[in-house]
C-alpha cells in the first residue's frame, strides 16, 4: 500500500469506518467486520455484515467520502 492509501484508511477508520463500528449505508445498517481495504485508485471497501439478513457482504465506501478526504490531504 502507498503512504496515500494508507493515510486515506486512516482517516476513514477515524470517520468510523472501523472494525466493529456500526455504519448506515446505501439505506441499510451494517457492523463492520474489517477496516477499510484499498482495491484501487477509487475503489474502497469494507467487510461488512447486514444486519437485517445476517449475510456477510464487501461493501464500498462512497465515492463522496474518499473525494472529501482525498480534498483535505491535497489541501494540507
Amino acid at each position: 500500500m502507498t503512504k496515500q492509501e494508507v493515510t486515506i484508511c486512516e482517516r476513514l477508520k477515524r470517520l468510523g469506518f472501523a472494525q466493529t463500528k456500526q455504519v448506515r449505508m446505501y439505506g441499510q445498517q451494517f457492523e463492520l467486520v474489517s477496516d477499510p481495504i484499498t482495491i484501487g485508485d477509487h475503489l474502497v471497501v469494507v467487510d461488512a455484515l447486514e444486519q437485517k439478513s445476517g449475510s456477510l457482504r464487501r461493501v464500498r465506501i462512497p465515492l463522496s467520502i474518499l473525494h472529501r478526504i482525498r480534498e483535505e490531504l491535497r489541501a494540507a
